[in-house]
């Protein structure tokens, strides 16, 4: 049984992490609101831009001169998988629960005779895949020098990629991160950006109805296609900056509840070993003031 000095150690050690965590806590809740923000904020010109894709997109389908990032290489052997992480941890499963995904994607693939390669973004990523996937990494993008995240940083890895797709590295590229919803539900995300897929709302689902295109569909798109796969990867990224940080606060709430249980524990067992030696010291001295 630990003894007081112990006990008390234990007990300042614990009320220590909780003021770490709680600070953690407060500094993600801030982060997590400017990441919110920004992410709601950017979901309409996603939105928008992909129902004009799309519409562009049924109008060029099956047409000799569509753009190779709209009608694909003709082979579907060869697969990039770009993992999108965060670059530190105490964030919960938000990390995890990507990498599990993009885990079953590569195995799958892999056991239908297909070729995987990975280009990972963020360190904690690189770190899960590559006892059980090394072979299969080709690159990796360190985002921990990042302090605002920006369309160019999005542009840099789009052209990474557009770059080996131009030389016949791989025939479909698909990215993996969280989908935002609040702070207690990330939805782990799998979307296909080569050849290009896009997906119209409502609103723009009819865009090649309403609207004439000068010069024709093909040589727009073959302008905004890269753009397309820039702003989707813009687009995860910030989904991805908002649920790190509300997994993150969402753990370090339960770690600084966690601790505070913890002390309470401790104080109790402290308090009891305290009464247990007065107790006993209290009948050392009655048993001697007797003997005499």
């Amino acid at each position: 049984m630990p003894n007081l000095k112990d006990l008390k150690n234990r007990i300042e050690s614990v009320k220590s992490t909780r003021k770490i965590t709680k600070a953690m806590q407060m500094v993600a809740a801030a982060k997590l609101r400017r990441a919110q923000e920004a992410a709601e904020a950017g979901r309409p010109y996603a939105e928008r831009f992909n129902a004009v894709m799309a519409g562009l997109s049924a109008a060029a389908a099956g047409s000799d001169s569509a753009p190779k990032l709209l009608s694909g290489t003709g082979a579907d052997q060869v697969h990039l998988l770009v993992v999108m992480t965060s670059e530190r941890g105490l964030c919960g499963g938000f990390n995890s629960t990507i990498v599990r995904l993009a885990r079953a994607t590569a195995q799958e693939l892999l056991s239908a005779g297909k070729t995987v390669k990975i280009l990972t973004v963020g360190k904690k990523g690189r770190e899960q895949l590559k006892r059980e996937f090394g072979d299969h990494m080709i690159d990796h993008v360190d985002m921990g020098a990042v302090k605002r995240l920006g369309y160019g940083e999005a542009q840099g890895i789009a052209a990474n990629v557009l770059e080996r797709y131009e030389g016949g590295e791989f025939d479909i590229a698909t990215i993996f991160y969280n989908q935002f919803e609040s702070v207690i539900s990330q939805i782990p995300t799998a979307q296909q950006i080569i050849p290009a897929k896009f997906e119209a709302d409502e609103a723009g689902g009819s865009g090649s109805v309403f609207y004439d295109y000068e010069p024709d569909e093909n040589e727009i798109l073959a302008e905004l296609l890269p753009r397309g796969v820039a702003t989707q990867l813009f687009s995860a990224l910030l989904e991805n900056a908002a649920s790190e940080q509300g997994a993150r606060m969402s753990a370090m709430d339960n770690a600084t509840r966690n601790a505070g249980e913890m002390i309470d524990k401790l104080t109790i067992q402290y308090n009891r070993s305290r009464q247990a030696v007065i107790t006993n010291e209290l009948i050392e001295i009655i048993s001697g003031a007797e003997a005499l």
